[in-house]
């Protein structure tokens, strides 16, 4: 299953109805056969914006995000729900990307450049495209008769 974060903005309310609205987030998680990885509280604060949703407008929110995996079947049904959800102001599901593996050696990046690897394959891919367009046996460097 792949790995999904997904930003979570919830209007102001009190302690306990956060935890209750998190609570059925996760339980729909779970009910798609999912796994939560990590959930974060990134703070209250007032809105870049004002944002209205289900018939209210809003200036502040509290910040969450959820890190899970889920099968991508189900993408759409927990969209769906979150949507209809009245305490969500704004969501989103974003797919993590695995980093690519980057191997840096402190001896390599020390070498002046023409002595690391990287800058000879590109000297060497330069020699191969550059060919002497003229090549009689006339002694010049160039055809005079503009060929």
């Amino acid at each position: 299953m792949p790995t999904y974060e997904m930003p979570l903005l919830l209007r102001i309310m009190s302690r306990s109805e956060v935890v209750s609205t998190l609570r059925r987030t996760a339980d729909a998680i779970f009910e798609k056969g999912g796994i939560i990885r990590q959930i974060n509280n990134l703070g209250t604060r007032e809105l870049p914006f004002k944002m209205s949703a289900h018939g209210m407008v809003h200036k502040k929110g509290s910040y969450f995000m959820f890190q899970f995996d889920v099968p991508p079947s189900s993408l759409g049904d927990l969209a769906e729900r979150y949507g209809r959800d009245v305490d969500i102001i704004k969501r989103r599901i974003y797919k993590v990307e695995e980093e690519p593996e980057f191997e840096c050696t402190l001896e390599e990046e020390m070498r002046p450049p023409a002595y690391r690897k990287e800058v000879q394959e590109m000297m060497a891919i330069g020699e191969k495209k550059h060919r002497p367009r003229f090549k009689y046996n006339s002694g010049l460097d160039y055809y005079p008769f503009q060929k």
